[in-house]
């Protein structure tokens, strides 16, 4: 092959290379702008407003609403044309600087780093928790047969006012009207009823002077919370089953993610830097 010969074929061959080049590289980019243009909804002042966007619009929206499920077409118009002008109002926002007017420019960085946590504890228990640690937790928080009281109280301001309201009562006065007249709490409308509590719903005073009393009986001393002094009377004590492991399944779930919650925030505090001033 001629030199005349090998330079036109290999110039021939470069000449084919850049026209392949080329045409690829504009196939791409038509590639590119063809589904750049399939996933856009709007153009708002040279602005793209794509699919993805709206679709996050139109469900943060409907949850607003409450309009859960599919929308019809003349909703979604109507959402759409919403979106359009909250696109622009927002632009008009930043051209007028109003992102950097103290104050706002704060709240939008706070809600930023809300929506960022938000997702990152979201991360954390995506994984749903194991059958196996589902059932340990049964078994933790529910698996004992727990006892529940039945109870009556009168509330009052002072240690005296209680003391003698005892004193009415060693005289065979009447609880519930007792309760009725003097009681504080709105329970005395209903003669001090309490209804049926394990003693772990109630701050721990109160709980421990109830755990402390036979059926009938009440309390000889008056009992101090933050409330306030109580008069307590035990009405009837009950054992109860623990529920099916089917009937507390939701309630395991959100016991074992807080956990999950917890841990991960707790991980964070102990690797991370914190000065309080």
């Amino acid at each position: 092959m001629s030199i005349t010969t090998r330079t036109l074929f290999a110039t021939t061959i470069l000449v084919v290379s850049i026209g392949l080049y080329t045409f690829t590289h504009i196939s791409h980019a038509e590639e590119a702008a063809a589904k750049a243009e399939d996933n856009t909804v709007a153009i708002v002042n040279g602005v793209s407003l794509t699919k993805n966007e709206f679709e996050s619009y139109v469900v943060m929206r409907t949850k607003q609403q409450n309009q859960p499920g599919s929308l019809n077409e003349n909703q979604r118009k109507a959402l759409l044309e919403e979106y359009i002008n909250r696109e622009l109002i927002y632009q008009d926002a930043i051209a007028n600087q109003l992102d950097k007017v103290p104050g706002i420019a704060e709240e939008i960085e706070n809600q930023r780093r809300n929506i960022l946590a938000s997702y990152s504890v979201r991360r954390i228990i995506s994984q749903p928790p194991s059958n196996e640690a589902m059932r340990k937790a049964y078994q933790d928080q529910y698996s004992s047969i727990t006892r529940e009281y039945n109870a009556k109280h009168i509330l009052v301001a002072s240690e005296n006012e209680a003391m003698e309201i005892i004193a009415i009562l060693d005289k065979g006065g009447d609880f519930g009207k007792l309760a009725a007249e003097k009681s504080l709490d709105t329970s005395g409308q209903e003669g001090g009823d309490l209804g049926w509590f394990a003693l772990d719903q109630m701050v721990k005073p109160f709980g421990d002077a109830t755990a402390a009393l036979k059926k009938g009986e009440y309390t000889k001393t008056p009992v101090q919370t933050e409330f306030g002094w109580h008069v307590i009377k035990l009405e009837n004590i009950r054992e109860v089953n623990p529920p099916e492991f089917d009937q507390v399944r939701e309630q395991l779930r959100n016991i074992l993610q807080n956990q999950m919650i917890s841990d991960y925030v707790a991980r964070l505090r102990e690797k991370g830097k914190i000065e309080v001033k």
